[in-house]
């Protein structure tokens, strides 16, 4: 695909505690510059995001219970509402890891139901954390994100032990029909994202979108 293709597939990230104002508006400029599918942020930074990409097709995104996702799901609900009230076109949830690996999937499945309700008119994308679930519980994690209502499943915070890899978008891409996948986490070059589209991943999340645009500007350059 060509570079403006590609980069519809690209969530433009900047999730630093340390990012500023000016950080935020820069992402939202490069992101319309590029042309990419979103400009993910914490929360607090939604309303400005979506003020500067107003006018462009790129959509504001933010992160909800991140990076642990061990709030009371209740808090997380609330942040995805006014998340959406200050103009998030895409949420990108955090799942309670612990609650899950503990087998208590009945409140993960109603905290993701809940929370879907709270973003009604935004694309919900949960984040299952890859890095610290087994195979099956990969694929038990996806599915349980599906039936909830969520149309996408997200791998990473960035924020875990490891990132994205073409194995776990693979294993989930051939065992849980239905459910498009972003990739995330530790994806910093061309061919990392390519990789896992390749593999089945419909979304990239990447702080390091400008970096592999350039690289595959430089690639398909005349030589």
């Amino acid at each position: 695909m060509n570079a403006r293709e590609f980069a519809r597939h690209i969530d433009h990230t900047l999730l630093r505690p340390d990012a500023t104002e000016k950080d935020i508006l820069r992402l939202c400029e490069e992101a319309k510059l590029y042309g990419f599918a979103s400009a993910c942020v914490a929360s607090c930074w939604v309303g400005l995001a979506r003020d500067r990409l107003r006018g462009s097709n790129v959509k504001a995104c933010c992160v909800v219970g991140f990076p642990l996702g061990s709030e009371i799901y209740h808090a997380k609900a609330f942040e995805a509402r006014e998340a959406v009230h200050a103009g998030a076109e895409e949420i990108d949830v955090v799942m309670n890891i612990g609650y899950f690996k503990s087998g208590r999937t009945d409140y993960v499945r109603m905290e993701l139901e809940e929370i879907i309700a709270a973003s009604k008119g935004a694309t919900v994308k949960v984040i299952i954390e890859t890095c610290y679930l087994t195979d099956a519980e990969k694929v038990e994690a996806a599915r349980l994100a599906r039936d909830a209502g969520a149309p996408y499943v997200k791998t990473s915070t960035g924020y875990g032990s490891m990132g994205a890899t073409v194995e776990d978008v693979r294993l989930i891409k051939k065992e849980v029909p239905g459910i498009m996948i972003k990739a995330s986490g530790g994806i910093r070059t061309y061919e990392d994202a390519k990789r896992l589209l390749d593999a089945g991943a419909t979304r990239i999340g990447t702080s390091s979108a400008v970096k592999i645009m350039e690289e595959l500007k430089a690639l398909q350059a005349p030589k």
